[in-house]
């Protein structure tokens, strides 16, 4: 895979496989190499994962489109509800993004990037507040909602496509320490121990570098 920053869109081609703990995009159809105050297509990604900024024609987003489109994913996961965000089109599919994150905060965003809404939103996007992610919460979920699930959910599902985390950040997030944890134990349990370390050490005191064996183990 290239270096350079992409534009995925993946929710229509994702593959989780469970057992292996390994998740595959398999569809890069619409995927496009980014490039700094380029305008893009909004006419793009899955209807239910697609971010407010293609819904109100922002034509120069970004790779934070990605990270919307994995709260939606995400959403959808621990609130056994999917899609989370169902509209029936473009218009409704905002209108259901404005029911949960508010109309108030939709027009902040809206004056900061200097949008205006289609006309076909006057009479169907309504007055709304924010809602809080415990309003839905019920008996069947309620195991998948921790606290740090919902702050990284928050964290992802904004507005402002400036205000989401990034890649990294989101997989630094404290919602994942376990599998960090759980990554280092195996990749330190794999590892040949030798003169008192992880690696062992050569007669001028520098670590070895690590053999064949040691990096197919740590696998």
């Amino acid at each position: 895979m290239s270096e350079r920053p992409l534009i995925c869109q993946p929710p229509a081609g994702v593959i989780l496989r469970v057992q292996k703990r390994q998740l595959r995009l398999i569809d890069w159809g619409l995927a496009e190499f980014y490039h700094l105050e380029r305008e893009y297509n909004v006419r793009v990604a899955s209807r239910y994962f697609k971010g407010p900024e293609l819904l109100v024609d922002l034509q120069d987003y970004d790779y934070s489109l990605d990270m919307w489109s994995l709260g939606c994913m995400f959403a959808g996961m621990i609130f056994r509800k999917e899609p989370f965000f169902h509209g029936h089109d473009n218009y409704d599919q905002l209108v259901k993004i404005v029911k949960v994150l508010g109309t108030d905060e939709l027009f902040d965003y809206l004056d900061k990037y200097n949008l205006e809404l289609d006309p076909h939103f006057d009479g169907i996007l309504g007055r709304h507040t924010r809602k809080p992610w415990t309003k839905f919460i019920t008996p069947e979920n309620q195991n998948l909602v921790t606290p740090e699930a919902i702050d990284l959910l928050d964290k992802l599902l904004r507005y402002d496509h400036q205000e989401r985390l990034s890649p990294i950040e989101a997989m630094q997030h404290l919602y994942f320490a376990p599998v960090r944890s759980k990554a280092q134990q195996e990749t330190m349990g794999g590892c040949a121990t030798g003169g008192g370390g992880v690696l062992g050490t050569s007669r001028e005191g520098h670590a070895d570098a690590p053999d064949a064996q040691q990096l197919e183990a740590a696998k």
